[in-house]
């Protein structure tokens, strides 16, 4: 990835942290309180976490550290949703397959090492990657990409209010970032 596309892309998932910490300190969640909020926290992990991959300079936090961190919010997520899957909690399945995706993308794609010792780095040249990363990871990115085309659609129907507008656009910016960077990864 070139340092232009890498600067840029840094740039707009930094100003993704705006919104998610402005509807974290509201304290109008209504009957989706808990969900929302949790809902909330974790875009706001994974945005700071899409900053550190895609930020040439790296992250204060080594590739070890986002391990564990995306390990047990993918994790966390995956039990919500199984735990309240008859009651509507597809946003926690979502966290889940975002977190898990990032924790592979962590653990498998190139860090550029050399020039940056542990600290993740993701925007650095890469090698060849296997045959089963590839299509895993073009699977992944399709997902994301009918993930952010389904949140762009809602958003454009404005139904909701202005914090779910906020999740929603967030939403198709991740989704579009996490696409492009496990399409990045399959080629």
């Amino acid at each position: 990835m070139s340092g232009i596309v890498a600067w840029t892309l840094t740039a707009v998932f930094a100003a993704l942290v705006l919104p998610c910490l402005r509807r974290l300190v509201r304290l109008d969640y209504g009957t989706q309180g808990a969900a929302n909020r949790n809902d909330d926290l974790a875009e706001l992990l994974l945005v700071v976490a899409m900053v550190a991959m895609l930020s040439p300079v790296g992250g204060p936090i080594p590739a070890a550290g986002w391990q564990a961190v995306l390990a047990l919010t993918a994790g966390w997520f995956a039990v919500a949703w199984w735990k309240g899957r008859r009651s509507g909690h597809g946003a926690c399945g979502h966290h889940a397959v975002s977190a898990a995706a990032m924790l592979f993308m962590v653990t498998f794609m190139p860090h550029s090492e050399v020039s940056h010792g542990p600290w993740l780095v993701m925007s650095g040249p890469g090698g060849a990657s296997a045959l089963w990363l590839s299509l895993g990871f073009g699977v992944v990115s399709a997902y994301f990409a009918v993930d952010a085309l389904r949140a762009g659609v809602l958003a454009a129907r404005r139904a909701g209010g202005s914090a779910q507008m906020s999740r929603r656009v967030c939403r198709v910016i991740m989704g579009l970032g996490m696409g492009y960077m496990l399409l990045g990864a399959a080629v």
